[in-house]
């Protein structure tokens, strides 16, 4: 997937620091036994002007953390408080992780570069501020994934082992750990404004606001700069889970301490892709009340943009906050319809069409047992997909199918026998590859099929 040009300039730009020292808090990185090179994102490190380093030099940045030039001088770790499972918690912020330096991209949209794993901070409470090597490999591959479908994701940047062992609760151990830096298109949360509202410090949300709406946004604000952004985070949310839906994800934890302001998702712990069209299937084990479901992402977003509302009512009336909030389900519904026919290589036959045709589509699914991956896949190269059920629903979409168009795409991604997949039984693979025999071999090669699979849709 060729997105970068072949030539992308470093420029530092370390806008944070416009926001004054309310915002986050200076921190030291961890001093690792051990820094062995992992993974780096050359891809992306070319839209940053960064690929030019040689490994020597990137263990230096972004396993030890020496500042990058004319950029952020000590790390930061954000505060933010947040919604757990929808329990108001002001006892989060950077526990694990700090914003490390601040760049233009090939498009001149300015891009954070953040941590994983990179020690503790004044907000790690009993944490010992590390990530497991796994979380950091099952990372690379979301983004990757994601990345592929067409999702707005943060991109793992790099992997680095760091040589001690860890002990947690959910996995055998001691298991193996790592330091991981993310390219993000910020690391403003929903949570930092909700800490900035229970602050009551009106000044610093004025700054928040005039900020994301500056460098994050590029627009010039109007009078009402509070409600500009909120309308136009509102969109960008339904933009995520139509995109999650369509890519069958499911992120697994989507409090509001998770929610970027730009749409943009990231910070990937429980994950999972859903084999099959089941709306509430669930990536995490300890959500017991299925609160963030496959089919109940968008609920789950709607419901986080209203808190995000209630945070900013400190500088914003309420009307235009609940009118914006109001027409959220009808955007989603309208970048769902949207993104499913952009997975599926067809053009719009009209809101109405489009819209009896993708309800169609889903009850295909749900009633012939026919895999995600498989369905789109099969679909967007012409070949027949028998049904397995032989039922109505499923002959209903292949009636309504027949009367679009198929965009021809001549990439060998679609001459394959199979799509690409991600599941669970393949992600504990190619970690027990790693984690038995030291044999990176099944990630690196999974990662050019992603990428392959990328280059078609895109």
């Amino acid at each position: 997937m060729k997105i970068i040009p072949s030539q992308s300039s470093y420029k530092a730009d370390p806008k944070i620091t416009s926001l004054g020292n309310k915002i986050a808090d200076p921190v030291q990185p961890a001093n690792f036994p051990e820094t062995i090179l992992r993974f780096r994102n050359d891809r992306w490190a070319q839209s940053v002007g960064l690929d030019h380093l040689n490994d020597q030099k990137w263990i230096e940045h972004f396993g030890r953390f020496v500042p990058l030039d004319n950029n952020l001088q000590e790390p930061l770790a954000m505060r933010y408080h947040g919604h757990q499972f929808r329990h108001y918690n002001p006892e989060i912020g950077d526990g694990r992780g700090f914003l490390f330096a601040q760049m233009r991209d090939h498009k001149n949209r300015l891009m954070d570069l953040g941590t994983k794993g990179s020690g503790t901070t004044p907000y790690s409470r009993s944490g010992d501020g590390r990530l497991t090597l796994k979380g950091g490999v099952r990372e690379i591959l979301a983004t990757e994934m994601l990345e592929a479908l067409g999702v707005h994701t943060s991109k793992t940047f790099s992997l680095i082992e760091t040589g001690e062992e860890l002990e947690r609760g959910d996995e055998p151990s001691p298991t193996r750990s790592a330091v991981m830096v993310r390219l993000n298109h910020s690391h403003i949360r929903f949570g930092t404004f909700q800490r900035i509202a229970t602050e009551d410090n009106v000044v610093l949300m004025e700054d928040l606001v005039q900020y994301c709406l500056k460098n994050l946004y590029n627009v010039k604000p109007t009078e009402t700069p509070a409600a500009q952004l909120f309308a136009l985070v509102c969109d960008a949310m339904a933009q995520q889970a139509a995109q999650y839906m369509v890519a069958g994800f499911v992120h697994g934890v989507l409090n509001t301490d998770n929610m970027n302001i730009t749409g943009e998702s990231f910070d990937y712990g429980p994950w999972r892709f859903t084999p099959y069209w089941e709306p509430m299937f669930t990536a995490a084990y300890f959500d017991e009340h299925r609160l963030y479901a496959f089919g109940r992402q968008a609920q789950a977003l709607h419901w986080n943009l209203a808190q995000l509302a209630v945070a900013l009512r400190l500088i914003c009336d309420s009307d235009p906050l609940i009118a914006a909030l109001d027409q959220f389900p009808e955007k989603f519904k309208g970048a769902f319809i949207t993104k499913f026919l952009w997975r599926l290589g067809l053009s719009s036959q009209g809101k109405d069409k489009d819209l009896e045709f993708v309800t169609a589509a889903e009850k295909a699914m749900i009633h012939s047992g026919v895999m995600i991956d498989e369905f789109f896949f099969v679909h967007r190269t012409g070949r027949k997909l028998l049904n397995k059920n032989e039922d109505q629903e499923y002959q209903a979409f292949a009636d309504i199918l027949s009367d679009y168009n198929i965009s021809k795409n001549d990439n060998l991604y679609w001459k394959r026998d199979k799509p690409i997949s991600m599941h669970i039984e393949e992600v504990e693979s190619i970690w027990n590859a790693i984690a038995q025999n030291d044999d990176w071999s099944q990630l690196h090669i999974k990662i050019e099929e992603i990428r392959l699979m990328g280059n078609a849709h895109q």
